[in-house]
């Protein structure tokens, strides 16, 4: 599973906060402990005005980077904010994110061009996010090829189909696991990866539901997501989700986890 560390966001309001007061302890603190958790990626997203979200972002990029060698994740729903800070990144990370809304594909995508970085890349265009597993997959469609002319390969690629909250969409795990099957036959190689609390919104107990999310979304392929590391039921379930698919020879993944305390003891 790809770990792409989420408790770097202004969204947050205690990392809001941080981000306000310029607290570069705090965030080298969570950047610290997620790279320690097993992060991939650790997403740095400002979430701040739109006159100060470039300054902000650049900070929260210098700050991360020099607490840990683990790659960033550049996350804006604006793409000249993405392509204003890109230069300061010193290595090859994760770009978040590119859709068929605006001009996001177009400045973005020509930033990987000759390089090794990767981009996550949602379901959805300038109508918002469709309902319909097609149009899902037509819009994948789009986005690959649109990669491909920069030479990014579906492999550097992580789609999201943008899950629906279960409580609006009865149907929510079963389109999913139909979008998963339906792209990969397409792009065998793609990786695909999820902001998993989204289908356990408005509904109570919120964190039973995302871990058996998370167990039925690795069964049926996503390989990638938006999470936070240090979430020890988490992280468990995806060790033993991949022990229990045959995919941990001997368990030893699960095993070491457990002895480097990153996973239980859970109700044993």
């Amino acid at each position: 599973m790809i770990i792409i560390g989420e408790k770097i966001n202004g969204t947050i309001p205690v990392v809001k906060e941080a981000i306000e007061k310029r607290d570069a302890e705090f965030i080298a603190d969570r950047a610290i402990k997620q790279a320690e958790a097993g992060a991939d990626f650790i997403d740095v997203c400002a979430s701040t005005a739109p006159e100060l979200e470039i300054e902000a972002l650049k900070w929260l990029i210098e700050i991360v980077q020099d607490a840990t060698d683990t790659p960033l994740c550049i996350d804006s729903p604006n793409p000249r904010v993405i392509e204003a800070v890109f230069k300061y990144v010193n290595k090859p990370g994760l770009i978040n994110s590119i859709s068929e809304e605006g001009d996001k594909c177009e400045v973005l995508l020509p930033l990987m061009d000759g390089n090794a970085w990767e981009v996550v890349g949602l379901t959805c265009d300038n109508k918002g996010i469709p309902c319909d597993v097609q149009t899902k997959v037509d819009i994948t469609k789009i986005m690959v090829d649109k990669a491909a002319k920069y030479g990014v390969t579906p492999d550097r690629i992580h789609i999201d189909p943008c899950v629906m909250a279960l409580s609006t969409e009865n149907n929510s795990l079963l389109n999913f696991t139909r979008e998963i099957s339906e792209i990969r036959a397409l792009y065998p190689t793609i990786h695909i990866t999820s902001g998993l609390s989204n289908i356990s919104f408005g509904l109570p107990a919120r964190a039973l539901m995302n871990k058996t999310f998370m167990a039925l979304a690795i069964q049926a392929g996503m390989d990638s997501a938006v999470m936070d590391p240090l979430n020890r039921d988490m992280m468990g379930t995806i060790f033993a989700a991949y022990a229990l698919l045959g995919k941990d020879k001997h368990c030893r993944k699960y095993s070491k986890a457990y002895r480097q305390g990153k996973i239980g003891p859970i109700g044993i």
